[in-house]
């Protein structure tokens, strides 16, 4: 798809582009930079949020939970200000590594502060109806083993419906990124951990190309749902 046609399907949106990985230098950094230019060219203002870069803390707080009772309650500054960011988006896409087979803590921490109750959920109307999401994980484990369909399983039923459903989103997906170390991981019939030999060279570079392919092709998914509804 040309940037042009990917221009004709948005204008003056806005993309909300969460990175949950510590470190600018990842393979997480970098396929939230790719998501970020493809977004861009498709006509979205991005709202970069680096959790580890703004300092979240993914700890609730009692500020976070004021009043149960009160929907229309006044949550802490902190995460009063990501809840506008929310609701200033019109896609919003988490880009991040997969541990445990579930997202890591400073994402888990970000949607249990701000994806309060009056907020999130918890309303006849929900706030974030309309709003499109796409969950973007990488994961060590190489793309044949077994595991990867259970990771996409346990992603899908945390996320899409665990969260996005139950807090109204139009749309949400996990765009599960197998293979992303470059020692390919996979468990044998025993559960033992067995890393293949590290890719090198002309093989490494077409293997993360690939894995690039797919993460683009998963936004281009995302941005197909939000053109069918205009």
């Amino acid at each position: 798809m040309s940037s042009t046609a990917l221009a004709d399907t948005a204008t003056t949106r806005t993309a909300l582009v969460v990175v949950a990985h510590p470190r600018p230098d990842s393979l997480t950094a970098h396929i939230s930079r790719l998501t970020t230019r493809r977004l861009t060219a498709a006509g979205y203002r991005i709202d970069l949020l680096d959790l580890n870069a703004e300092n979240f803390d993914p700890r609730m707080t009692d500020a976070d939970l004021p009043d149960w009772n009160n929907r229309d309650k006044t949550y802490s500054p902190e995460v009063e200000s990501h809840m506008r960011r929310i609701l200033a988006a019109d896609v919003i896409v988490a880009v991040f590594p997969v541990y445990w087979m579930q997202v890591p803590a400073i994402l888990k921490g970000w949607i249990d502060r701000v994806w309060n109750y009056g907020f999130a959920y918890g309303r006849s109307k929900p706030r974030l109806a309309g709003k499109r999401m796409l969950w973007l994980g990488l994961a060590g484990a190489a793309d044949d083993d077994d595991m990867v369909g259970l990771m996409q399983q346990a992603l899908s039923a945390q996320l899409d419906d665990g969260i996005a459903y139950y807090c109204g989103l139009t749309h949400s997906s996990v765009g599960l990124l197998a293979g992303a170390e470059e020692k390919p991981q996979r468990l044998d019939a025993e559960g033992n951990l067995l890393l293949d030999e590290a890719l090198t060279g002309a093989t490494r570079a077409a293997h993360y190309e690939a894995l690039e392919r797919r993460a683009i092709g998963f936004v281009d998914e995302l941005l197909a749902t939000a053109r069918i509804a205009v």
